[in-house]
């Protein structure tokens, strides 16, 4: 069966250069809520239902992974025809319309049905690849600031409200086949990077100058460099970090190399990726870089490698959707926020 593979997600944050947020050595589960989640899964398979509002438009969603997940959900089992048995509310529009179309949509669901006004479209959600922006109209500011946005990742700051939305991991883009690794793999490398010849060049040659990272810009043998490498390097921008999954299913553990703070990575409501994989910046360089994964205890490190593979098929996407799979992930992300803060109408908006 074909399968399209995700790049993960991580809900961190750090200050300067890096922070490091410390593990729970007592657990070995990849999940935030692990007594529950299993439990609350199968709660969410027999219960849950979504009723997408009645559209007359072709949409066509050209990102692969936006497209994946909306024609995933256009042929599940959690449509229902009955919007008063409805949990929450799917708005279609283009990924191509504009902040004046966003705004008369809003006005014609608010007065056509009578299920916006009840929440002010805080049990309602849209896919937007890219995020929208804020706006001064009141319908349009409303969808931004209540509905929930599935997006794909990474999102532009300032088009996503963490905590509230949904980021989608970008397909990948190589031809790595999704599987776990060998127990005591040999790990001849520090840090692989699969490079794109644009990106932080200066970072990236001075890696190519030290013996223990290896530097790629085509993928000739890449599988065997992953799971040849204790680490797998990415930048926070959408061609580095495609790779993700795969590198955490040959139990390559992520370092994504960003100097922000970043909170919209995909499935933070689930895994625990504070103890899955590093967000380090650049601005130490190459040897900064290396005196942090060098200093990694092999007891850590061979915690969150495990965790890796045992997490990375949660981010396959399936021509066909399977129990756990990135599909139901995203849709199990959409049931957590099915119990909505009953919004108060005022007169600002």
């Amino acid at each position: 069966m074909a399968t399209f593979t995700f790049s993960l997600c991580f809900l961190l944050s750090f200050t300067f250069l890096f922070v490091l947020v410390h593990p729970s050595s007592s657990s070995s589960s990849p999940y935030l809520y692990p007594s529950t989640f299993t439990k609350n899964y199968d709660k969410m398979l027999a219960s849950f239902k979504i009723f997408i509002y009645p559209t007359t438009q072709r949409i066509t969603f050209f990102t692969p992974s936006a497209s994946n997940f909306y024609d995933s959900l256009l042929n599940s089992a959690f449509i229902t025809q009955e919007p008063e048995e409805a949990h929450l509310f799917f708005v279609v529009f283009s990924p191509e319309i504009s902040t004046r179309s966003q705004a008369r949509l809003v006005r014609e669901l608010r007065t056509k049905y009578p299920y916006w006004n009840r929440t002010l479209g805080a049990d309602h959600f849209f896919i937007s690849p890219e995020g929208i922006d804020f706006s001064s109209d009141r319908n349009a500011l409303e969808l931004k600031k209540n509905s929930v946005q599935i997006s794909v990742f990474p999102t532009v700051s300032g088009k996503f409200i963490p905590h509230k939305d949904i980021s989608l991991p970008p397909v990948s883009k190589s031809s790595l086949v999704l599987s776990h690794a060998p127990v005591n793999m040999d790990r001849s490398f520090l840090g692989y990077l699969k490079w794109d010849g644009k990106t932080e060049v200066e970072l990236v040659e001075e890696l190519r100058l030290d013996s223990e990272f290896v530097v790629e810009t085509e993928s000739l043998d890449q599988l065997g460099r992953v799971k040849s490498s204790k680490f797998c390097l990415f930048f926070y921008e959408a061609e580095s970090t495609a790779d993700l999954t795969e590198a955490m299913a040959a139990g390559c553990v992520p370092v994504v190399i960003v100097d922000r703070p970043v909170q919209d990575f995909p499935l933070m409501d689930v895994l625990r990726w504070s103890e899955m994989a590093f967000l380090i910046g650049n601005r130490r360089g190459a040897q900064g870089l290396k005196a942090v994964l060098g200093g990694v205890p092999e007891d850590r490190y061979e915690r969150m490698r495990g965790l890796c593979v045992a997490a990375a098929h949660h981010m396959v996407w399936n021509a066909e959707p399977q129990p756990y799979d990135a599909f139901h992930m995203v849709i199990y992300q959409l049931w957590m926020r099915r119990h909505t803060i009953r919004y108060t109408r005022r007169e600002e908006f």
